[in-house]
């Protein structure tokens, strides 16, 4: 297995690193053990030490996270008919497939932009838009948000903390991963409120 995080530490003061991120955040997208947040976390303290250059790994990061998530848009498209049969009636698998279909064709770019910044959510709503045939050019505009807004988050909160403890980089490391822990919990919280106050129900947990 590969260990990202260490290839990242080996190569902060490459070119490579950019390539790095591309890898990792594309293949997050649709193998959620990969640890593209600690890697990009690292990144993002890295640049606050002018180790590397803030607007390219922002811009590497969401790169990556765009291309990745076209993959399970097509996986799911091209095999709509096969992945289907696999959802039997009563099912919470099939529970959750159609509440997500049902809710990309109203607040497509909703559920897009927000579950982007859920590890399992946002591999199960690509894989259900490209099943379901989701609009592609509405897709591809809102991965390109939820990429880039997911990118731009996940660096930044490694950027405050190598900014903040400039001499201490585990600490800084430490405190962008604890950032990153917390806006995401308020962010989940703002999304469940939002959705039930919007009167959506059967919203799965």
């Amino acid at each position: 297995m590969i260990d990202w995080v260490g290839l990242t530490e080996s190569l902060a003061s490459s070119s490579w690193l950019y390539l790095i991120l591309i890898s990792v955040s594309l293949l997050d997208s649709f193998l959620p053990l990969i640890p593209s947040e600690p890697v990009i976390i690292i990144a993002g303290v890295l640049a606050a030490t002018g180790v590397t250059n803030l607007t390219l790994v922002i811009a590497a990061t969401a790169l990556g996270a765009f291309l990745g998530d076209q993959i399970p848009y097509a996986f799911g498209r091209r095999l709509s008919f096969a992945l289907e049969k696999r959802l039997p009636p009563g099912t919470r698998r099939r529970a959750t497939h159609d509440w997500v279909s049902r809710h990309l064709h109203t607040r497509g770019g909703f559920i897009l932009v927000s579950t982007r910044f859920i590890p399992v959510g946002r591999y199960l709503v690509t894989i259900t838009a490209g099943t379901v045939r989701y609009n592609y050019r509405n897709y591809v505009l809102f991965t390109i948000i939820g990429g880039t807004a997911w990118s731009a988050y996940t660096v930044l909160t490694g950027y405050v903390g190598g900014v903040l403890f400039q001499d201490n980089a585990l600490l800084a490391f430490g405190v962008g991963v604890g950032l990153a822990v917390v806006l995401s919990g308020a962010m989940e919280l703002i999304r469940r409120v939002s959705i039930r106050r919007s009167g959506v129900t059967g919203v799965p947990e």
